[in-house]
């Protein structure tokens, strides 16, 4: 695999978790001159990421010997968990292994995420937050904002690299404190992208065609993000992921559970909730988060 001549660094980057934002995330990195090597527990995704131009290892331990830097987009904080376990049971066997910074791109409990911190600084490991708010394609073209959690040095030493994985970064504060603006800001996106597509599904009942309602609400102080985004996929009903509906709803069962937590009631995400799982029920749940518009539509009253 060749660099291109503007990269500043040949430096090997490995990537754990071959989904769409690692795939996303291993483009800006080639581009940029680094040379991506990546790892996933699932065959089919690793062979999917060798047809792209990449190389593969199979063991996490055997990658983190290749490099001081991990990026991990996996689906959530048990696979996060088991990606350091590896990590660790290596380094116990082999104490002289450099300094190895993990850069978390999922979105995950803060709350285990904190407790991560000192056992893995004990073994030689920094942990940093960054997950990405945006769509996979929005992350490819560098449009996502990359929320931060860690240590101010540990972010400043890493600027080369962060710098390509998102031109827009937000230091929220310490570790955990990423996950938790990453939850409370998804919360608001997919309550967006519900309420465009319940009211595109409204406005087709009363004799308003999807397009011609798309358009007023761009007109209109209606206007959001989702509906610039993800308004044309649910007119068209072309629904080829972005982001899923089946990882949405992790995000949401995860801020209710938070929520339970401190007490709070989330009645909108509740309701939420409930229709994400329906339409994973009903097979839709590898499907874009736009096509939640298909379960509203299904969702009839009983007569």
């Amino acid at each position: 695999m060749t660099s291109e001549p503007k990269a500043s660094s040949s430096q090997i980057i490995g990537i754990v978790g071959l989904g769409l934002v690692g795939r996303a995330l291993a483009s800006r990195m080639k581009a940029a001159g680094y040379t991506c090597i990546g790892c996933d527990v699932r065959p089919e995704a690793m062979e999917f990421f060798v047809s792209l131009g990449f190389t593969t290892e199979a063991s996490v331990a055997k990658l983190a010997n290749q490099t001081n830097i991990l990026i991990l987009t996996v689906f959530d904080t048990t696979g996060v968990l088991q990606v350091v376990e590896k990590i660790l049971q290596d380094r116990a066997i082999d104490t002289q292994q450099q300094h190895l910074t993990l850069i978390d791109c999922s979105t995950g409990d803060p709350l285990v995420l904190e407790k991560l911190v000192p056992q893995l600084e004990s073994s030689g490991v920094h942990f940093l937050e960054a997950p990405l708010s945006g769509a996979s394609v929005q992350i490819e073209n560098g449009e996502a904002t990359m929320l931060l959690g860690g240590e101010a040095a540990d972010i400043e030493a890493l600027t080369p690299v962060l710098r390509v994985l998102a031109s827009r970064r937000v230091h929220v504060g310490d570790v955990g404190m990423a996950s938790r603006a990453k939850l409370a800001t998804n919360l608001v996106l997919g309550l967006n992208r519900a309420a465009l597509a319940e009211g595109m599904v409204f406005a087709q009942s009363i004799g308003i065609a999807p397009d011609a309602f798309l358009q007023l609400v761009l007109s209109t102080p209606a206007r959001s993000e989702a509906a610039v985004v993800k308004g044309a996929m649910m007119v068209n009903e072309q629904f080829e992921p972005q982001s899923r509906i089946r990882q949405h709803l992790k995000d949401v069962d995860l801020m209710l559970d938070i929520a339970r937590g401190q007490n709070q009631n989330l009645p909108l995400s509740k309701v939420h909730s409930r229709i994400l799982r329906d339409a994973i029920a009903a097979g839709d749940g590898d499907l874009d988060n736009a096509a939640i518009i298909r379960q509203i539509r299904r969702d009839k009253l009983c007569p």
